[in-house]
């Protein structure tokens, strides 16, 4: 009998294109072996040339979704996408706040509900084109509350300068950037920097001994094919840490996952193209025809 795959869960948004959003996730988690289940958050009208609408789903059929999975699958990692408004944000907060108690462990506030594990928070504030996908209410609320739940939180560059205050157009400011983010309540932060002039990532987490960072560097990649860079990213984390990798070696391998997710990426539609989340479903193909020939 094959081993099961680990469950991870996305909360996230619908992009009709599948750049992004939860048939991206899903893509991804697939990618890496694992099981995808998903919990839409709001609708969009979307293509490869932006955003044009937004429609938030009713914050009760979010919290029913959520039970209704959480209380059905051992849910190994958590995938946190765009969420539209504060209204959502607190839907989700409160149902990860009732599962909320130590890793293996019941929760303290919901008895017989085990916390869920490797909660991977990607803070979307606006789309690559510039439409506000999160509100002043739900930004708030996000830090309040999701920050402090999460595993690791994954914003770029801008969104990490919007939540904390700080330009972060390099290296040292992405430093300052982790640090005020852990006075927030972070305990694991990825900077990514795929928006620099140098594509640097920065991962930052509190161990016993203080705060340890990691610098993951790679060249550009000179490319149009790079819509839903950050929720491949945040989710192939997700899978990563489920499958019991550390931090460091999840956030090396979705790193590298990105990089080539972009350079197997093709042109599509007529603007900003997506990645290509199972470019590894070619490779495989190329390497059984190869050994039907020989």
């Amino acid at each position: 009998m094959p081993e099961k795959p680990p469950i991870v869960l996305t909360i996230a948004g619908f992009d009709p294109s599948s750049g992004a959003g939860v048939t991206a996730d899903i893509k991804t988690i697939a990618a890496h072996a694992c099981y995808g289940v998903a919990c839409i958050t709001a609708l969009t009208v979307q293509s490869t040339s932006g955003v044009r609408r937004v429609e938030v789903v009713d914050p009760a059929l979010i919290s029913d979704t959520l039970e209704e999975l959480a209380a059905d699958l051992d849910i190994a990692a958590v995938h946190i996408g765009m969420l539209g408004s504060g209204k959502v944000v607190k839907a989700v907060a409160d149902f990860l706040s009732g599962w909320a108690g130590q890793p293996g462990s019941r929760s303290a506030t919901q008895p017989g509900k085990a916390r869920l594990p490797n909660i991977v928070l990607d803070p979307i504030l606006k789309s690559s084109s510039g439409a506000e996908l999160l509100d002043a209410a739900g930004t708030r609320l996000l830090v309040e509350r999701l920050i402090p739940l999460a595993d690791v939180v994954t914003p770029n560059v801008d969104e990490a300068g919007v939540i904390t205050g700080i330009q972060v157009k390099d290296l040292d400011e992405m430093k300052a950037a982790c640090a005020k983010l852990h006075e927030m309540g972070a305990s694991a932060v990825v900077i990514t920097g795929g928006h620099l002039e140098k594509a640097i990532d920065l991962l930052s987490f509190t161990t016993k001994r203080g705060i340890e960072q990691e610098i993951f560097k790679a060249e550009r990649q000179r490319s149009n094919s790079t819509h839903g860079t950050g929720c491949a990213f945040a989710t192939a984390m997700a899978c990563h840490l489920a499958l019991d990798r550390g931090l460091a070696e999840a956030a090396l391998l979705a790193k590298t996952y990105v990089t080539a997710a972009i350079s197997y990426g093709h042109p599509l539609g007529r603007g900003t193209g997506p990645v290509h989340h199972l470019y590894r479903m070619n490779q495989q193909r190329r390497a059984a025809g190869s050994g039907s020939e020989s």
